[in-house]
């Protein structure tokens, strides 16, 4: 049964549900982010020439300086703008229907985030009793980038949730009843575009798992609370801690203060810490849950 603050949230996409649309929609999506990619590429070609740019596309792959990682984060603006574009197009509605009523998205936000970051500051201290972590920005640099770091996680965050729970959750709940549908299937994708065979090695069906649980989580956040401002702000604080506070290496250590004494390709070590991440979103989502709940 789908609640009233959801069914709020997923009357403006009822005007228009059919799903050829949502299919073109997410085409012109990926169409935004990618040409906002190339504009970027285009950039670096023209202001620093071939040879210099080929070397700043490598670093924004391996996300190993902080300039680096701020660019790679500023490709999601793409990601923002698609379902903003497709919404707009295909669908005849505005920006602001993507993300639900603004004050009330803006309350989950902080709700989620101070409670996520609660229980993962819990979880670090844990953490540090088996493992000591390598240094990773000087604190003078990492305090100047601290800033436009927390503007680029924003806009990372904030893109994925305009897109899985924004968009695609509501197109498919205008569109069908089962949340089969409209809560699960969107977690999946979710799930699978974090697949990486080379960078995760054996752990990566693990980290495919754990992203589309996250998905699950997040998307039965906007169910009950009518917004996308919770799982925003629940994606927000958990990916500043992995991205910011401290990264593994491997992963995206370019703007950490920390990193990990391992990499992300040791699968014994990432498996394990894998399954504790786990256990901290679901308590986190069982708190969530109640305080939340509509």
């Amino acid at each position: 049964m789908i609640r009233p603050a959801f069914a709020a949230f997923v009357a403006p996409a009822r005007a228009y549900p059919q799903i050829w649309r949502l299919l073109v929609g997410l085409l012109l999506a990926l169409a935004v982010y990618l040409a906002v990619i190339a504009a970027l590429f285009v950039l670096l070609f023209f202001g620093l020439g071939q040879a210099d740019a080929g070397y700043w596309i490598e670093r924004i792959g391996a996300a190993n300086t902080p300039t680096a990682t701020l660019l790679l984060l500023g490709t999601f603006l793409g990601m923002a703008l698609g379902p903003v574009v497709a919404a707009r197009a295909l669908h005849k509605r505005r920006a602001g229907t993507l993300i639900g009523p603004g004050g009330m998205a803006f309350r989950d936000f902080l709700v989620a985030g101070g409670v996520v970051g609660g229980l993962l500051g819990v979880s670090l201290l844990i953490w540090l009793q088996a493992y000591t972590p390598d240094p990773g920005l000087d604190p003078t640099l990492w305090l100047r980038f601290l800033p436009l770091a927390l503007l680029g996680v924003l806009v990372q965050t904030g893109a994925e949730e305009l897109l899985f729970r924004g968009y695609l959750q509501q197109q498919l709940a205008a569109r069908f009843a089962s949340p089969l549908m409209w809560l699960v299937l969107p977690s999946l994708l979710f799930g699978i575009v974090h697949l990486d065979p080379v960078g995760a090695g054996d752990s990566a069906l693990l980290v495919v798992g754990a992203a589309a649980l996250f998905g699950l989580i997040a998307a039965d956040l906007t169910a009950i609370t009518g917004s996308i401002g919770a799982a925003w702000g629940f994606h927000f604080v958990n990916n500043t801690f992995a991205i910011i506070v401290i990264a593994t290496k491997g992963a995206i250590p370019g703007l950490a203060l920390y990193l990990t004494p391992y990499t992300i390709a040791d699968d014994a070590v990432v498996s394990r810490l894998i399954l504790g991440d786990v256990a901290v979103l679901l308590l986190a989502w069982i708190v969530l849950r109640r305080i939340l709940r509509r």
